[in-house]
């Protein structure tokens, strides 16, 4: 996978290849991070990357020019990769988004400062807008760390257990069922039953349940995307139907 970072911020974003999961993928070559600074890519002695708005207002904008060049830089390398804008503006962040990225193998993120970038800038150049949520940052590079952490941890080895990913949140669009290890009790609460049993199939079929609770309860927006089955049907509502007898007690 490689990823292309085009920021005025290149040693911030570097940083996420020291440590973790990042880190040993790099290590294994099974990522490729490149970051461009487009104070590199500018055409006056005092390298300047941001002006005044025009029609006024507070705050700079990143100028065209030298991000165009920058973008154009990238392309000489990474040719057919998307080009994806993170800005508060954009659609929201999923896990969906992020499998379709990594199966493309590249992308390149183009992280703003300031109050944004050129608008003619995005209309040539920007094939996608992602934000991280509806609140606003002071630029996008920790907005790429978190988009190479999650998709790095998509790609084929870079994690220790291959199901690791299958398992996480979002990846079947609901959220990961509960965890547990040791000690068996702590402070009085105990291990559910069903995990210390040995039976894989019973403990499968109470981790789905849990996971569809989970989700009922704090995310139910996520399963008005979702078609359940029958069977998910029924261990969702066996599940509300406790939840309700446990809360009336």
């Amino acid at each position: 996978m490689r990823i292309d970072v085009i920021t005025l911020f290149p040693e911030l974003v570097e940083q996420v290849i020291e440590y973790g999961v990042v880190g040993r993928a790099a290590e294994q070559d099974l990522l490729e991070l490149h970051c461009w600074n487009p104070r590199d890519y500018t055409r006056d002695r005092h390298r300047t990357v941001d002006d005044r708005p025009y029609g006024g207002g507070p705050g700079m904008l990143m100028k065209v020019q030298p991000l165009q060049d920058a973008i154009a830089a990238v392309r000489q390398h990474s040719a057919e990769a998307r080009l994806v804008y993170l800005s508060p503006q954009g659609q929201l962040l999923n896990q969906q988004k992020l499998e379709r990225q990594v199966a493309l193998g590249s992308v390149i993120f183009l992280c703003g400062r300031y109050e944004g970038i050129d608008e003619r800038l995005i209309q040539r150049e920007v094939d996608e807008e992602w934000s991280l949520g509806d609140y606003v940052i002071s630029g996008g590079e920790l907005a790429a760390m978190v988009c190479i952490d999650a998709m790095t941890r998509l790609i084929p080895g870079a994690l220790g257990h291959e199901a690791s990913a299958r398992q996480d949140s979002f990846s079947d669009g609901l959220l990961d069922c509960p965890h547990y290890t040791r000690p068996q009790e702590y402070l009085g609460d105990r291990v559910p039953g069903v995990l210390m049993n040995g039976n894989h199939r019973e403990i499968e079929t109470w981790r789905e349940q849990q996971a569809l609770g989970r989700t009922w309860q704090r995310r139910p927006d996520l399963l008005e995307s979702i078609e359940l089955d029958a069977r998910q049907r029924a261990l969702l509502d066996e599940y509300i139907a406790e939840f309700e007898k446990t809360r009336k007690r």
